[in-house]
């Protein structure tokens, strides 16, 4: 977005796009909308979209395309193999990240999978800046151990510090001391922090863990499915980086890891993703897996046309102007939230803006899943779907015990390019008045909890009706209104 100044002095973020296609929404009154979370369980995975008003569970697969990419999508080569929609996908990437292999995938988990099974030897650690769901499961199952470095300010829920998802190099340091680097798998950094905020690393520290990886003949490995937020932040909160365009970044950030990963669901726009290999000798590890799961190696389980879309989008994810507006929104929300003393992460990351569940009903033991009960209460008086981002999304350890999350978050993500501000002021209202009433929230429990990513499909219940009351509050206060 460019900076625009408003002549009464406001401060909005300024879309650089237009709308030219719609999907129409339907707000449903309160009473419908409780059958409807009733009949998914009070977890929002399980609501249908029908019942949803503003769907912010996530920005995967969600992101608005752009004409050029829709135009592209009509170019597409469906052959087996051979493809030129392959090749001018592999292009792309080796032109922007400079790694000459290439493994598509379906989508980010997918690459999650190939990399675990090649990379992970039963019994070595995997450190990280912090785990994703999906990342942690396939590293479990393979026999790896997570052990998260983040730097101690990544944790501090309000906070001014620009690049909370930093790495703890000086405790890499110390666990390769410590344990050796015979010990550790591969060194994993996730750009975009997704369970504590979406919070961004700098530049400078994903040097200083590649200069300690190559030290110590450890391969690094970049998750980049929320690369363009933190090529964001990089750009305007790191000094170094502010003369810097956004591929000039790109390159570096590349330059510095051996493998790169992503989701292009985040990542370019649409649906699929893939894997980036720097050495030929770990490209032919990993290409096995490719048609053995997923699909020839020239699509890798994605739609031809979802390939010539996702190599448009990530040509505009070079594209300040593209990228930018996802972080701004979020940057207007977090702020208008906070000036009403709703408890949210700062500072605003990318992804979303992600409320502070332990606070806002911190009447509600953590044992009782206060993020899961909060994001059924928000859905109930608003009809906004969020995402639980805390306990609920953990699982237990081999002795059926309950970890507690470190942070307790209701993430509502930002499609890029999708929501308008008054949707945006709408969610925000309604939070204001949820907060107000937020000593109504009562917890929850497991009515049917899987053992594996319970958070995607388990089925949650309150402790006690604390429903009814709520709605009444709501209709006292609206009236009507839905």
């Amino acid at each position: 977005m460019s900076k625009v100044k408003f002549y009464r002095g406001q401060q909005l973020p300024l879309e650089m796009h237009k709308v030219r296609i719609i999907q129409k929404l339907t707000l449903l009154p309160i009473e419908q909308r409780r059958e409807a979370l009733e009949t998914a369980g009070f977890n929002t995975f399980l609501l249908q979209n029908a019942d949803v008003f503003l769907d912010m569970l996530t920005d995967s697969g969600v992101n608005a395309m752009s004409q050029d990419q829709q135009a592209a999508m009509l170019m597409a080569d469906d052959a087996y193999a051979g493809s030129a929609t392959y090749t001018r996908l592999h292009d792309k990437l080796v032109e922007i990240f400079g790694m000459e292999y290439f493994l598509p995938a379906h989508q980010g988990r997918a690459a999650e999978n190939i990399i675990s099974q090649t990379m992970i030897r039963p019994g070595t650690l995997i450190p990280m800046n912090y785990h994703f769901t999906t990342t942690k499961q396939h590293i479990t199952v393979n026999g790896g151990e997570v052990v998260e470095l983040i730097r101690p300010e990544g944790l501090e829920v309000t906070s001014d510090h620009p690049f909370k998802g930093n790495f703890d190099v000086e405790a890499l340091r110390d666990l390769i001391a410590e344990r050796g680097a015979e010990a550790i798998s591969h060194v994993r950094m996730e750009a975009g922090t997704n369970l504590i905020g979406g919070q961004p690393f700098s530049l400078e520290n994903l040097r200083e863990v590649s200069e300690t990886c190559r030290e110590h003949s450890l391969p690094l490995v970049l998750d980049a499915s929320l690369l363009a937020d933190n090529l964001h932040f990089i750009k305007t909160r790191e000094e170094a980086c502010k003369d810097m365009s956004i591929r000039e970044i790109t390159r570096a950030m590349a330059d510095l890891v051996d493998v790169l990963y992503f989701s292009a669901r985040k990542l370019g726009f649409g649906r699929g993703g893939g894997i980036c290999i720097r050495d030929e000798e770990t490209y032919k590890k990993m290409r096995g897996y490719v048609p053995m799961f997923e699909g020839f190696l020239t699509y890798g389980g994605m739609s031809v046309r979802e390939m010539e879309a996702i190599t448009v989008g990530l040509d505009e994810t070079m594209d300040e102007d593209m990228i930018n507006q996802g972080p701004q929104f979020i940057e207007f929300m977090v702020s208008e939230l906070d000036r009403r003393n709703i408890p949210v992460i700062t500072p605003a990351g990318g992804l979303g803006a992600h409320v502070d569940a332990m606070r806002f009903v911190d009447h509600i033991p953590q044992e009782q899943y206060p993020a899961g009960a909060l994001a059924a209460a928000l859905y109930l008086v608003s009809g906004v779907r969020g995402m639980e981002r805390g306990t609920m999304s953990e699982q237990r350890d081999a002795e059926g015990n309950e970890p507690l999350a470190d942070m307790e978050l209701v993430r509502l993500a930002m499609p890029r390019r999708v929501f308008t501000l008054s949707q945006v002021n709408y969610v925000i209202d309604r939070l204001d008045w949820l907060y107000q009433n937020r000593r109504m929230i009562g917890g929850m429990e497991w009515e049917e909890e899987p053992e594996i990513l319970r958070f995607f499909y388990g089925r949650m219940r309150p402790k006690q009706d604390w429903v009814t009351p709520l709605m009444a509050k709501f209709r006292e206060d609206f009236g009507d209104s839905l």
